[in-house]
């Protein structure tokens, strides 16, 4: 058990929804990949004057994913890259292939991701951790257009 004085909370705050801001942000993956879309986060969070609230990300896509993950080790996402081929190789005897041998593995290794994230919004800025980033995870091995639905519900005040 983790003693009490190890533990603080600051006070918490309490702000009106106000707004409701929704943008369709479009991504052109290069083919099996990290793409990371924290900048065009941040930016649609200072065009609608956000402050406080909270950003949805929505992939909306069945073989591509959303995750927050480290951003200062490059060897990290290519670990990941690793690990989810290793869940999910293309070379296992999957019965739809409809798409070639990355199709089945493709949604096999979006749903151990996300296909939706929450981030809080405070004073108007992501409230990512240091080493923190948003990325559109691509399972396919060729190039995709994919589309993510960003909204904010919170203050602009």
């Amino acid at each position: 058990m983790t003693p009490a004085r190890s533990v603080t909370r600051s006070a918490p705050s309490t702000v009106q929804a106000t707004i409701i801001s929704s943008s369709l942000l479009t991504v052109q993956t290069q083919g099996r990949s990290f793409t990371d879309l924290t900048s065009e986060a941040a930016k649609f969070i200072d065009d609608v004057h956000a402050r406080d609230g909270a950003l949805t990300l929505f992939i909306r896509h069945t073989s591509a994913s959303l995750t927050i993950q480290e951003n200062a080790d490059p060897s990290v996402l290519v670990d990941l890259t690793t690990a989810l081929a290793r869940l999910a190789p293309e070379d296992a005897p999957w019965t739809h292939d409809a798409e070639g041998p990355d199709d089945m593995p493709g949604h096999v290794k979006t749903m151990l991701t996300q296909t939706s994230l929450q981030v809080p919004v405070l004073n108007g800025k992501l409230a990512l951790g240091t080493w923190q980033a948003i990325y559109l995870i691509e399972h396919r091995a060729r190039p995709h257009r994919r589309e993510i639905v960003l909204q904010f519900i919170g203050s602009n005040q």
